[in-house]
């Protein structure tokens, strides 16, 4: 009788990795196509949301009938959205100015390793007011890894920018953290991917078109973009949303820190970025916080077991 629930957990485990595998390769692809066209970070940050958007709009159309009435959306509910597509512009929009500021490594270990610090402290001021002893030294041990590893630069002429750049990376984290928070009260059957992408694109729209939207022809960058759009962002959120049924949200927090990885590790064989020892060390510590904080909060019983 338990073979069924192992198989169906076993597959939610592997959706979340393969989520997690695709969202590390968003930094290497932004990079690749600013690298070929004149393309600037609004201008990839528009088109992932925008083709990320149709391709959940279609997918929502072919499977709606089957997912049966979407429910009424209440002025909180109303809220939560708004935040959601607000987040994902200001996260998007982030990131890529990062990634092409101080590169794709320093810029998916700031944001991605902050990112769940900062949901962990939303979320215990949200519920409970003051965060618990282990956010604290998670805190602190992620302070001190992200001030090794924006630290450490070539040379005295680069460091504003790196500073600059990992400044952009913590504002992209912030824009994660609201999504994640907001998104987590949506009622179920509401298509809060959806909505997000598709209102995070309707805020960028004005800001692109006023400083001059720019597309491009170039067959490799025009592929490129397509490839960020359908799946890192539509698929890989349709996988990480349906593997959540399945796996608890503290092992997928752990699972999806294969995203870093794989970003660092990808900038690292293709695009010739190199990180010092140091600036390693501050990137281990950013990811050793964030795991054992969650490890920690996997380790105690959960409210159904008090």
């Amino acid at each position: 009788m338990s073979t069924p629930h192992v198989a169906v957990s076993g597959r939610g485990f592997l959706l979340v990795v393969l989520a997690s595998l695709c969202w590390g390769t968003s930094g290497a692809s932004g990079k690749i196509v600013a690298d070929r066209t004149d393309l600037g970070p609004l201008d990839i940050a528009w088109h992932r949301m925008a083709i990320g958007a149709v391709a959940l709009l279609a997918a929502w159309a072919l499977t709606r009938r089957r997912s049966g009435p979407t429910p009424a959306i209440s002025r909180g509910t109303a809220v939560r959205l708004v935040l959601v597509g607000a987040g994902l512009a200001a996260y998007q929009l982030a990131y890529f100015a990062a990634v092409a500021t101080a590169g794709v490594s320093i810029a998916t270990l700031v944001a991605l390793g902050l990112a769940p610090l900062l949901i962990a402290v939303g979320g215990t001021l949200l519920g409970h007011g003051r965060p618990d002893r282990a956010t604290g030294v998670a805190l602190v041990v992620a302070l001190v890894g992200l001030v090794l590893l924006v630290g450490v630069s070539a040379g005295a002429d680069t460091g504003t920018t790196i500073a600059l750049g990992a400044l952009m990376a913590v504002g992209s984290a912030l824009g994660y953290a609201v999504v994640t928070l907001a998104g987590g009260g949506v009622p179920a059957g509401i298509p809060v991917t959806l909505v997000g992408f598709a209102g995070g694109a309707l805020l960028l729209t004005p800001a692109a078109l006023a400083l001059g939207l720019r597309t491009t022809t170039e067959p490799t960058a025009l592929a490129v973009l397509i490839y960020l759009g359908l799946v890192p962002s539509a698929l890989a959120y349709a996988m990480f949303f349906t593997g959540l049924r399945t796996v608890p949200g503290a092992v997928a927090s752990i699972v999806t820190l294969l995203e870093p990885l794989t970003a660092t590790a990808l900038a690292t064989a293709f695009l010739g970025e190199r990180l010092s020892a140091p600036a390693l060390l501050g990137g281990f510590l950013v990811l050793a916080a964030v795991a054992g904080l969650y490890l920690h909060r996997l380790r105690q019983p959960s409210p159904a077991d008090v």
